[in-house]
């Protein structure tokens, strides 16, 4: 039975992680607007989208049951998930989009950096070698680029902020978007109000600009429901696993497509980020199957 229902849940999970490694061939059809108008547009119509799921399912009443406490959260994730959006598509349309790679690869181990300063998680030696590779890799990035991996470290930062509320935030994945959607919402809106005023909205210069800029709303959630799906039926540790596919085809694409320079100091600032990510993910695979060989012996028979 847990294998039937790993199958399929293997399959959500690949089918998010693969529509998030294809991004770039969509955000770079908006290259046209500016970075700040398409997240503005993308929060909206996430929103309106979500909204209407909820509505269909009968759950929009869940909404009003939401602590102001809770509130709080969503509004800490929306801010962490506007930057990580609008620096991703700034990176993307800027032909940045190996840098934006190279942040999805960096995120595990910011996410475990996290762990340590602020729930004091204490981590083994192979960790802490992984998290020293990686700080190895930036800075031979930084000499690489001639500047700090700028758009790299704000993505794998601000995800990995966002990751950290989405932890402690008491909400499924429909409901978090939503609130996260609804406290973001008025600005968006506004600034949506004033650049189609003033005479700057791509979004209202013609039907094609705006179904584009519509179609960001089915194109963030529905990922986002299947990566929730997929969560639910497959083990952490095959997750772990999964996500390195999206950083691998946006490199894909920023290299072999989009045709960015990579240079060997590049190959090798990514080789060893490569090498932190199989060290740390080992480890992590090893000690899951340690505690599940201890919990199977401990078990009372």
């Amino acid at each position: 039975m847990q294998r039937s229902r790993s199958i399929p849940g293997v399959a959500f999970g690949t089918s998010a992680f693969f529509l998030w490694g294809l991004f770039p061939a969509f955000f770079g059809l908006l290259a046209f607007a500016s970075a700040a108008e398409v997240v503005a547009q993308r929060i909206l119509w996430t929103l309106v989208v979500v909204l209407a799921v909820l509505a269909v399912r009968g759950r929009i009443k869940e909404l009003r049951g939401i602590s102001a406490r809770i509130w709080r959260l969503a509004a800490v994730a929306s801010a962490a998930i506007a930057i990580n959006w609008g620096v991703y598509v700034y990176g993307v349309t800027s032909g940045h989009v190996v840098e934006c790679a190279l942040g999805y690869f960096i995120n595990p181990l910011v996410t475990v950096a996290f762990g340590v300063v602020v729930f004091r998680e204490r981590l083994a030696g192979p960790q802490w070698v992984a998290l020293g590779l990686g700080a190895t890799a930036v800075v031979v990035l930084t000499v690489d680029y001639g500047r700090p991996p700028v758009i790299a470290l704000v993505l794998a930062c601000s995800f990995a902020t966002y990751g950290l509320v989405k932890k402690v935030i008491p909400l499924d994945a429909l409901r978090g978007i939503a609130a996260e959607g609804i406290v973001a919402a008025p600005f968006a809106l506004v600034f949506a109000v004033v650049l189609a005023i003033t005479g700057r909205s791509e979004f209202a210069s013609s039907a094609g600009h705006a179904a584009l800029m519509m179609a960001t709303g089915p194109v963030t959630l529905v990922p986002l429901l299947l990566f929730a799906v997929a969560a639910q039926r497959v083990p952490l540790s095959t997750m772990g696993l999964l996500q390195y596919l999206t950083p691998a085809l946006q490199m894909a694409w920023g290299v072999a497509i989009a045709h960015e320079p990579m240079p060997p100091s590049r190959w090798a600032g990514f080789a060893l980020i490569w090498a932190a990510l199989a060290l740390f993910t080992t480890h992590a695979l090893l000690r899951a199957r340690r505690n599940a060989r201890t919990a199977k012996t401990t078990a009372p028979s």
